[in-house]
């Protein structure tokens, strides 16, 4: 057979990898006969201290006891996880010699459980081994993993679709992660009734983070101008640019954004709008589990990793935070603006789904209509004014321009190549909204 000629060694091929999906009111109860049916004698149940009291983990927890399953319960994961939480459960989980894992809760949760899993089942592995270069060594996975059952009670990750698992390295102050699709769970149950006990504020950053997983997919550098071409398809990366599978997952979960977030957040009886939301965050995990997202999330890791003081409503923790979907979508206005100018028709599409009239608006104006939209949207619902508000000067615009520099599996999916300039300029457009 000739070899595959490409050009400029890019890539040629793109490739589709989710976990299986259960979705329904009520689909927790089945758990336990779905552990029984692995035949796991030995399960790890992983939550936090919040949820451990909630009606999720209760739900799980009843069927577990119904059909007699064995299992430890880790509830220390902490709500944005570091190199030491993640450790923290590693530790646990060598320990328990668990045959089966269950993630109870948010991203955090589900990203600490896909790690333990992956580093008891390599017990012989350091740390860095499988983190994303530059910053570890992005080794490959080639270990069996245990089973992984992920039980979203956010609507806004889409972690349980996807081979991804984001932590702050603390040594470094920068977010980074794991990406392979060996570390996807085996099987997401989405279960709408988990979100009703979500407060306000946690639906509001969870559905950014919905809109920007949607928005960046779908802009993203597309697959066949990604470089280099793997040499062995072990080596093609998780996140492969934008592509035709995942653009029909992202613009479908921004659409259902377009139409429930506000009735999501405004109304937490409405259970038709928090349902809606919950299947978005699967599609678009499934759209950006494959084709990655770019600048909005690069950008964000150094937002969340150097806060300071800030300290968001509605989320009941002992440390200074700033929720991963805010830390995304502050940014979101400038970044479009941007990337605009490379494929400007996808960004007046996403525009027009978001609310925007289209029918006079010139091409070369998209990224400014788009962001225009992102600004409004953001201001009906309250959002804090841009980075300023959440503790950030002009002065920190050097160490959030530096904290974004090793994000490259990333900042590499940009439809357009950024500079240092570019960065701190975005970070300045971002200090205040409206």
């Amino acid at each position: 057979v000739p070899e595959q000629a490409t050009l400029g060694n890019t890539d040629y091929a793109f490739e589709m990898a989710i976990s299986n999906i259960r979705y329904g009111e009520g689909v927790t109860k089945e758990i336990g006969m779905d552990l029984q049916n692995l035949g796991a004698r030995r399960v790890c149940l992983m939550t936090d201290r919040n949820l451990s009291q909630l009606p999720p983990v209760k739900a799980v927890l009843n069927s577990l006891a119904k059909y007699g399953i064995n299992f430890e319960m880790y509830d220390s994961v902490r709500v944005e996880p570091t190199d030491h939480s993640f450790l923290d459960a590693i530790a646990f989980a060598k320990k328990g010699e668990f045959d089966a894992y269950v993630a109870v809760g948010g991203g955090s949760v589900m990203d600490t459980c896909k790690a333990a899993n992956l580093y008891a089942s390599s017990p012989m592995s350091d740390f860095l081994d499988f983190v994303n270069a530059p910053i570890g060594k992005g080794q490959p996975v080639t270990v069996p993993l245990k089973p992984l059952i992920a039980v979203p009670t956010t609507a806004g990750t889409g972690s349980e679709t996807t081979g991804v698992a984001i932590f702050d390295f603390k040594e470094l102050k920068v977010k980074t992660g794991i990406a392979s699709r060996a570390i996807k769970p085996t099987l997401g149950i989405i279960d709408p009734l988990h979100t009703l006990s979500m407060p306000e504020r946690v639906v509001a950053n969870t559905g950014f983070d919905v809109l920007c997983h949607a928005l960046e997919s779908y802009t993203a550098l597309p697959y066949k101008m990604r470089s280099p071409c793997p040499s062995n398809p072990i080596n093609r990366p998780a996140y492969q640019g934008s592509n035709p599978i995942s653009d029909v997952w992202a613009l479908h979960a921004l659409r259902i954004v377009a139409k429930y977030l506000k009735r999501a957040i405004r109304n937490p009886e409405d259970r038709e709008a928090r349902a809606n939301m919950h299947l978005a965050s699967a599609f678009a995990g499934i759209g950006f589990g494959n084709a990655g997202v770019h600048l909005c999330h690069g950008m964000s890791y150094p937002i969340s990793g150097l806060v300071k003081t800030y300290k968001a409503k509605d989320y009941n923790v002992d440390h200074s935070l700033v929720p991963h979907g805010l830390s995304v979508v502050l940014t979101s206005p400038a970044v479009f603006a941007f990337t605009a100018q490379i494929n400007p028709e996808r960004h007046l599409e996403a525009a027009e789904i978001l609310g925007a009239d289209i029918r006079t608006a010139r091409i070369k104006d998209a990224g400014l209509i788009l962001a225009d939209t992102l600004r409004k949207f953001l201001f009906d619902l309250d959002v804090d004014d841009g980075l300023a508000a959440v503790g950030y000067s002009k002065a920190d615009i050097p160490a959030l321009v530096k904290g974004t520099l090793p994000q490259e599996r990333v900042t590499k999916l940009s439809p357009r190549p950024q500079t240092e300039e570019d960065l701190s300029a975005l970070f300045e457009a971002s200090m205040k909204l409206y």
